[in-house]
């Protein structure tokens, strides 16, 4: 019987928690990961990478984690932008469950919303996005996702990505920009690309 993918809804993996490690520069985290959700045991190098190299938070009032799996993306985010609100989306109801819980763990709960994409306020803006967006859903569906989450920053805002290169970061990056998009490479290490995505001046318009 397959055990699903991390990106269903309900995940029919059996449970079996885990503890994984967070270790970063400016602090150490330990959090809990769970099958059926992605990187279930570990933090993925290409969220490392994302966390070690995108842009401090500095001034940062609202963040989005597109695809939260177990949260590590929110937890640092909220450890590192004290002031703002951090939204952590994802259709996995176990990833959603898990991100909560590490966020409470952390001292975090009270500025982080964990919901449904489905569920984010239709007014809701957001001055930075950081994601390791889900690839292996399939060109169509992350395009539609990104075009459904872009407009929703501010018009300073920006959107930080950890994309493989051999899953298509730059082919990402040329179609993110011919959409009005303007996405440069920020960081390149070991078979990964940050892009930074921001408004243009023609596209990407709410």
């Amino acid at each position: 019987m397959s055990a699903g993918h991390y990106f269903d809804d309900d995940p029919d993996a059996p449970s079996a928690p885990t503890s994984v490690d967070v270790s970063l520069p400016d602090m150490h985290l330990t959090l809990t990961g769970d099958r059926g959700v992605f990187s279930a045991d570990k933090l993925d190098a290409g969220t490392k990478l994302l966390l070690l190299e995108a842009p401090a938070l500095d001034g940062a009032q609202s963040v989005l984690d597109i695809g939260c799996g177990w949260g590590p993306i929110t937890c640092v985010a909220a450890m590192r932008a004290p002031a703002a609100e951090v939204w952590a989306i994802d259709v996995n109801a176990r990833a959603r469950a898990l991100t909560e819980a590490n966020a409470a763990s952390v001292g975090a709960v009270d500025r982080v919303t964990v919901v449904e994409p489905e569920d984010v306020p239709a007014g809701t803006s957001f001055d930075r996005i950081l994601s390791n967006p889900p690839i292996r859903v399939g060109k169509a569906a992350l395009h539609e996702l990104l075009l459904r989450w872009l407009p929703r920053l501010t018009p300073e805002g920006v959107a930080h990505l950890v994309v493989q290169k051999h899953l298509g970061s730059d082919s990402l990056a040329r179609w993110l920009t011919d959409q009005g998009w303007p996405t440069e490479r920020l960081a390149s290490r070991a078979g990964y690309r940050i892009l930074e995505v921001r408004r243009g001046t023609e596209g990407g318009a709410p």
